[in-house]
This record gives structure tokens, C-alpha cells and sequence, in this order.
């Protein structure tokens, strides 16, 4: 099964790239390799929730947060690659939680985005990680999500 399939198979569809916020790309090819710029968790051209985890944001809200996240920068690789199967691995995923100060759950909030790439990309999406608690985000986001796959 593709990873378009098992995509399609959870009921979710590759979205548009995100348009940047700032100057930069939403990814870069060098070799082998697809680095993601952090992605928010944009749907459909807004910004899902703003706030602070812990605070205006549940860490339920921060973990779809993190799922959209992800699935912003699966459409950032496809845009690099023109196909997902041709992603022989996410090689690295750090996750940023904008958080309250005495909000320590980040590792739980960050598996919204881990649990996803290994449901879309199976035994190849299992993944180093970084999930880091932040005072805040561009635009107020709740979660930023980057990742390194390795390609074909």
C-alpha cells in the first residue's frame, strides 16, 4: 500500500502546501535528503487555534495541532518529490509546543505528529525526535512541526 493510501485509507488527503509566513521555502532537496521548514498547524489557509498549551489550548487540541502539522510537511516533501513512495525514511521529526511554563507533556503532544508519519509511512516513519517547549510560536501557533526524510 502507498503512503497516498494509507492516507487515504485514514480519511485524510494531502494538502496544499502552506504558504510561508516569512521569507524562506516550505522545503529543501539536497541529495538524498528533504528538509521541511516548521510547519504550522494550517488548515485550509487558517491557522486551526492560537494560545498556549496548558493554557487556551488543550493538550487533546495541541495533539490534532501536531497531526496537521505533520500532514503540512508531508505536502512540503511531495511538493520536492512528486510522489510519497519515494520516501525511504523519516530520518528526523522536531516538534515546538508553545506551552505554559508548567507544561512538561510536550513528548505527548509531539506524538500526534510521530503516530501519523508511522500510520502514512509505517515501519519508514519511525523517527528520531526533538519536542521542545517554547514561549511562542509565529503567529501564535500552539505546535510547529519539522522533519528530514531520506529519499529516493
Amino acid at each position: 500500500m502507498t503512503p497516498e493510501e494509507r492516507l487515504a485509507e485514514l480519511g485524510l488527503s494531502v494538502p496544499e502546501v502552506a504558504k510561508p509566513v516569512a521569507v524562506y521555502v516550505p522545503a529543501v532537496r539536497t541529495g538524498n535528503y528533504v528538509y521541511t521548514s516548521g510547519q504550522l498547524p494550517m488548515r485550509d489557509g487558517e491557522l486551526m487555534m492560537a494560545g498556549k498549551v496548558g493554557a487556551e489550548v488543550s493538550p487533546e487540541q495541541a495533539v490534532e495541532c501536531a497531526r496537521q502539522c505533520a500532514l503540512n510537511a508531508i505536502a512540503a516533501v511531495r511538493a520536492e518529490v512528486g510522489e510519497l513512495s519515494a520516501v525511504v525514511r523519516v530520518v528526523k521529526v522536531v516538534a515546538f509546543v508553545a506551552s505554559v511554563p508548567e507544561f512538561t507533556g510536550q513528548p505527548g503532544i509531539a506524538n500526534g505528529a510521530s503516530e501519523l508519519l508511522g500510520d502514512v509511512f509505517g515501519d519508514a516513519g519511525r523517527h528520531a525526535r526533538s519536542a521542545v517547549g517554547v514561549s511562542v510560536l509565529p503567529l501564535d501557533a500552539p505546535v510547529e512541526v519539522e522533519m528530514t526524510v531520506e529519499v529516493s
